[in-house]
């Protein structure tokens, strides 16, 4: 992910990384279902085994708009047992989860198109709830009646009273100006949810060291 957001400060569209992308995608899918990638390159019809067994077709993109579709080899859909759409968010820089679904779920999704394929359209995607996925967290720490979580993925997790905070770019806005973390980098630019969580985790570490040392 940090060479991705790195392309991009070079002013490579992140729609022009598809190879990146859909590296960051099947790495991602691996992580989250405790499997492993598929042992040929160009696998048939799936890039990752989780440690169920299920063969994954993993697909991602790196469109933030409803716009465009997720296209499927239709001939190699029966090597498959599970359909996982990924969408890189590449203004919070972190990962999305639009699809996760049986294949045969998955088909009540898809239009026939042409040559053998089938797509399924981010419109029907997008404009649902997003999926939550329980991933470790490697730091957690609470700060008032406010928990802040960085995930084993790089994502930010935020509860608040007990509840989860979605999105939580506002609330860590507002904490970051609690504890007086600027919310621009180095080049002037807006801190991503990931960054900001970050900041915000050290500096608040930081606080309880000194007054535990005091």
């Amino acid at each position: 992910m940090a060479w991705f957001e790195r392309e991009m400060s070079w002013g490579v569209p992140p729609t022009e990384l598809r190879h990146l992308c859909g590296r960051i995608g099947e790495l991602y899918a691996a992580l989250i279902t405790n499997g492993q990638m598929a042992n040929n390159v160009n696998q048939k019809g799936y890039d990752v085994v989780s440690a169920e067994g299920e063969r994954i077709s993993v697909k991602t993109t790196a469109t933030m708009g409803s716009g465009g579709h997720i296209t499927f080899n239709t001939n190699t859909l029966t090597f498959v047992d599970r359909i996982l759409v990924l969408r890189v968010n590449t203004a919070e820089m972190q990962i999305e989860t639009l699809l996760n679904i049986p294949v045969s779920e998955a088909a009540n999704f898809m239009t026939a198109s042409t040559g053998g394929k089938h797509v399924i359209s981010l419109a029907q995607l997008t404009r649902k709830p997003k999926a939550r996925i329980n991933i470790a967290a490697i730091k957690e720490i609470a700060y008032q009646n406010v928990i802040i979580r960085e995930l084993e993925n790089g994502s930010i997790e935020v509860e608040h009273d007990g509840k989860l905070v979605i999105p939580v770019k506002p609330i860590l806005r507002e904490l970051a100006i609690k504890l007086n973390i600027g919310l621009l980098n180095s080049n002037d630019n807006p801190y991503n949810t990931r960054q900001l969580g970050s900041q915000i985790i050290m500096s608040i570490e930081e606080l309880a060291t000194k007054n535990g040392a005091e």
